[in-house]
């Protein structure tokens, strides 16, 4: 009974093929939550997957129909060995993007995990059945070797996490007692790359804003009304140039954070942002000049342009449109305030101006940033942790480039918030031929027995902080 065992049972239970049996039966069920047809299988996965493996653990499970009408149910599941010990809350998401089984690559299938040498396909692998997968059976091996896990556990799984997560800051709030814990410990989104193991504390926010000027009723005919009439397209497209340049700097003080802490500087030198064979090649010349890779992304905001719309763009007519439209966001780091963009934006708007330039938030695509600091003792004990399983320094990111609800974790209970990856970004995440890599797989279930078994030894950093 060691820690040695513990982490060759992990790895036996990979090769020997157990792991992916279980993976594979969880791909099978369609749980898109983006496709109403597909309501009855979120539920399924729940009950009928998910709650017996917890149960098998020796897990009290319930699960909580969602207080929004619009979300999917969530599971609790939890092991309360001794209120004196540390707990540790983990989270997953059952549900996953559209299956798109159509655009998959001929002998694929979403819905059927599939290997190609060291890739298994499927809808879910990376995203995120494989990751709370082996989340889970890193637990199961910790019961099996020690006989009890030496901690307390809570694992919440909840199917919608690709509609935004409704309902999970309600549940978060409600059952803030019942969720209290001393440090969050969940799988979601990519490593750093492929070869080296992750931890990330927070992820950047996003919010998506409509820039819109509308001129007039309707198109003229170019011929007649070019040069007397103003074309909304230009005067749009001159206004967004206002906002960030040509090589990607923004221009707009008030949407940027004031500087990059000390901490953050520091851990993001030691995390290279190196795109794999599958990946894009990085434009060196964009965003930020004088910052690293890593500073740019993990560090810094950024103002994107998704979507611009002018004329008719699929059938274009020689007529002057009306009215022009841009769907902007801002991807940004914690400890600034998101509420303060679009009257920043305004206020430079009038002052170059562009007064006929309107800016709106969106309806959709707010995500909070949060941040926990790479000092964090919990942040040294993981690291410490998983260099001790597989002999690598993990990298460190104080936030993930993307959005995720970590803000119900680390805002609504007040926990720290580790987060270590088990895919890659070249996995097709939310596209067709969505894989997984066989070895992450296997690194990250001998990884996270390695965490959770020194969960129940001397030096865990409990911070009994949250009411």
């Amino acid at each position: 009974m060691t820690r040695e065992s513990a982490v060759s049972r992990a790895t036996r239970h990979f090769d020997e093929g157990a792991f992916i049996a279980d993976l594979a039966r969880r791909v099978a069920y369609r749980t898109e939550s983006q496709v109403p047809e597909s309501r009855p299988q979120l539920s399924a996965y729940l009950a009928e997957e998910i709650a017996p493996s917890f149960e098998r653990l020796g897990f009290k499970v319930e699960i909580f129909e969602n207080p929004v009408a619009t979300g999917g149910p969530m599971l609790l599941a939890e092991r309360i060995e001794d209120p004196q010990l540390p707990t540790v809350l983990s989270y997953g998401h059952g549900d996953v993007i559209r299956g798109l089984a159509d655009q998959w690559r001929a002998g694929l299938s979403p819905w059927e995990l599939k290997q190609e040498g060291n890739r298994y396909y499927g809808r879910g692998s990376a995203d995120n059945k494989a990751q709370h997968s082996i989340n889970m059976a890193a637990l199961a091996t910790v019961i099996a070797e020690r006989g009890k896990l030496g901690f307390n556990a809570k694992f919440l799984i909840e199917t919608g996490e690709e509609v935004g997560s409704p309902g999970l800051q309600e549940i978060c709030t409600r059952e803030k007692r019942r969720l209290k814990a001393d440090v969050l410990i969940a799988s979601d989104g990519p490593r750093l790359s492929a070869h080296r193991p992750t931890i990330y504390l927070g992820s950047r926010g996003a919010v998506n804003m409509d820039f819109t000027v509308d001129l007039r009723e309707g198109a003229h005919h170019s011929g007649n009304w070019g040069g007397l009439l103003a074309n909304p397209g230009v005067i749009l497209a001159h206004a967004l140039a206002s906002i960030v340049t040509r090589e990607g700097k923004v221009l707009v003080p008030g949407i940027l954070p004031p500087s990059i802490p000390d901490s953050v500087r520091k851990a993001l030198a030691d995390c290279a942002v190196e795109p794999g064979a599958d990946e894009p090649a990085v434009d060196d010349w964009w965003g930020e000049p004088g910052f690293s890779r890593a500073e740019k992304v993990f560090g810094w905001h950024t103002f994107e342009v998704l979507a611009f719309r002018t004329g008719n763009p699929d059938n274009p007519v020689n007529a002057i449109p009306g009215r022009a439209t841009a769907h902007c966001q801002i991807r940004f780091v914690a400890d600034t305030d998101p509420y303060s963009f679009v009257p920043a934006l305004r206020k430079h708007l009038d002052a170059h101006g562009y007064a006929n330039v309107q800016v709106a938030q969106a309806k959709k695509g707010f995500f909070h940033a949060t941040r926990l600091d790479p000092d964090h003792p919990w942040v040294q004990w993981a690291a410490e942790s998983i260099e001790r399983t597989i002999g690598t320094k993990p990298a460190v990111l104080p936030n993930v480039g993307g959005s995720l609800p970590n803000e119900c974790f680390a805002d609504t209970l007040g926990l720290p918030t580790i987060w270590v990856p088990h895919s890659y970004a070249g996995c097709s995440q939310h596209a067709p031929d969505e894989h997984v890599l066989a070895p992450i797989l296997r690194e990250g279930l001998q990884m996270m027995t390695g965490l959770y078994w020194d969960l129940a030894e001397n030096g865990v950093p409990v911070c009994r902080t949250n009411a």
